[in-house]
């Protein structure tokens, strides 16, 4: 909550120092480093939304992947085993010489 109430008092004072005849009345310097500013925020968010666009879709294909390998393993599980026990015969027993 206090990093809340420090972020909107520092966007406040920011704001209030960049308008015309604020603390500073800095002037068209400031207008010119906000545009570069912007421009490199941009940028700077296009790659990671890029990043975050790719690891997304990487969790993805390995999330389809372990649900197809469950599946498969579920499917083992339930087949019905085919094979019947073997009987076994008696042993014939030879006689003694």
């Amino acid at each position: 909550m206090l990093s809340i109430l420090g972020g909107l008092i520092a966007v406040a004072v920011s704001v209030l120092w960049i308008l015309p005849g604020g603390f500073g009345n800095v002037g068209p310097e400031v207008m010119t480093v906000i545009k570069g500013s912007v421009a490199l925020g941009l940028i700077f968010g296009g790659f990671i939304a890029v990043a975050a666009g790719i690891s997304a879709i990487k969790e993805q294909a390995a999330e389809k992947k372990e649900q197809a390998e469950a599946k498969t393993e579920e499917l083992k599980k339930e087949e019905p085993k085919t094979e019947e026990p073997k009987k076994e015969e008696p042993k014939k027993e030879e006689p003694a010489a």
